[in-house]
């Protein structure tokens, strides 16, 4: 059955008539106008917040729509009573006041929750009788994620939320948040199956250039924070670095157009630095069966692979693992080998999430606006499919020395790395619609070797022709 968009209008007349009828009779007292302006000086803190849901009943209704402070748009879930939907609201946070705005197909039972793992949740409030409209709900509850978990429709429908809007304090405030701009709304993962193409991608070549213990992203501002970090592509990334500051940079890489930096843990023969020589491979592929559905970085995205962090199993079983470390005959190794068989350089491969929320352009972990795709496929909460980005590092191999070698962050299992997108943008679109949804094996240039006849996205100075 066709989803019913004039389904808001008609709570909105009842409502207003129904709240004039009472103030007429004179049973809205002065003590309930003055307990809801008590909740209301409380500041809004769900706007533009992080929202999942259970379901969606399609992508023209997505969860981030109860966030968005705007009754003119709303979350539709799938039809059933068992639903939904909560916000993460950045820190732990005392809340005082929930207001929910419901279309007309609205909840007749429901809990208010909160939680601050996201996983055991502590019930603040319940609604047995619930009959639409404008609610206003105050409460004394806490935690970084409030959910609002629905019990039984009012109607033949699923449920439709207008608004859930939050309020109170965060007291321990998780900051970190970079909103998109604009933000990208009402996607659905590509679940399409386009054409066979065994390649879709590019490759960004480009070279180490300087070492530093910056990190832009972990520590904005902060020189010498970090550990030591070898960085490639932007001339001058370090602690300080903004967008603005790296796409007024020249580049490391073959292409002008790519300003982004790229950084990882710096490697060590000893005491001395051991940075990879000439220039490095950075693919640029599909992480989806719908290689048709990938789109380019937003300006600015920024997130970090892996972690300094991870045990040997991490390191492993993490869905960015390709190969290990590689030396020689020697392949598949969690640490840094000891000997390599055969002679030959050292070699690192590791993928990089690819699938977006469309909502931060960098979150406080620096990862969780990030996902791998599961099967081929975005993950419903983070929809929108972007290039899958896999750095191929070569570290030449002293075969005396071997046994000394180690990264800045400590085994060859901490080894990671993080991206900051500054791609002039139509290179980097172009790059993307010509090779990776065009199903093409192309080198910097936009370039496909075995497809000649296909052109190349840049001419021979790597530029947009």
């Amino acid at each position: 059955m066709k989803h019913r968009t004039s389904r808001g209008a008609p709570h909105r007349t009842a409502l207003a008539g129904t709240v004039a009828a009472i103030l007429a009779a004179g049973a809205l007292t002065g003590g309930v106008l003055a307990q809801q302006a008590a909740a209301a000086s409380d500041p809004l803190i769900s706007q533009s917040k992080p929202v999942t849901a259970s379901s969606v009943e399609n992508a023209s209704f997505p969860a981030a729509a109860v966030a968005d402070n705007n009754l003119a748009t709303r979350w539709a879930s799938a039809w059933t009573d068992s639903q939904w939907v909560q916000i993460d609201l950045g820190g732990t946070a005392s809340i005082s006041h929930v207001e929910l705005d419901w279309e007309a197909a609205y909840a007749s039972g429901y809990q208010l929750q909160t939680s601050n793992d996201a996983a055991s949740w502590n019930t603040v409030h319940t609604q047995a009788n619930g009959t639409g409209g404008t609610e206003q709900i105050d409460l004394a509850g806490s935690g970084r994620y409030i959910r609002l978990n629905l019990t039984k429709r009012g109607t033949g429908y699923g449920y439709s939320l207008e608004e859930f809007k939050v309020y109170g304090q965060v007291s321990t405030a998780t900051t970190g948040y970079i909103l998109a701009n604009p933000q990208v709304t009402g996607a659905t993962p590509a679940t399409g199956n386009p054409a066979h193409a065994y390649f879709h991608e590019f490759q960004a070549n480009c070279t180490a250039t300087h070492d530093l213990p910056d990190d832009p992203i972990v520590y904005p501002g902060k020189p010498g924070a970090s550990h030591m970090h070898t960085f490639m592509g932007a001339l001058n990334t370090n602690a300080n670095s903004t967008l603005e500051s790296l796409q007024a940079s020249s580049t490391s890489c073959l292409a002008p157009g790519d300003k982004s930096g790229y950084w990882m843990p710096t490697m060590y023969d000893g005491d001395t630095p051991v940075d990879p020589v000439g220039l490095q491979t950075i693919y640029y592929k599909s992480g989806i069966n719908d290689y048709t559905a990938v789109r380019p970085f937003p300006a600015g995205l920024r997130f970090v692979v892996a972690s300094p962090t991870d045990s040997a199993t991490d390191f492993t079983t993490h869905p960015g693992y390709v190969a290990g470390w590689e030396c020689g005959n020697s392949y598949r190794t969690s640490d840094l080998p000891t000997e390599c068989p055969g002679g030959g350089q050292l070699n690192i491969r590791f993928q990089a999430p690819s699938c977006w929320n469309g909502l931060y352009l960098d979150t406080p972990d620096h990862k969780s606006h990030m996902a791998y795709p599961i099967e081929g496929v975005c993950p419903a909460d983070h929809p929108v499919a972007l290039p899958m980005i896999e750095f191929k590092m070569a570290f030449p191999a002293n075969l005396d020395h071997l046994a000394q070698l180690h990264l800045s962050s400590g085994r060859g299992f901490s080894f990671h790395y993080d991206f900051f997108n500054a791609w002039d943008a139509p290179t980097l679109a172009a790059l993307v619609d010509h090779c990776i949804v065009g199903g093409l094996q192309c080198n910097a240039r936009g370039y496909d070797e075995n497809q000649p006849g296909k052109g190349a996205a840049l001419n021979e100075q790597y530029l947009l022709p």
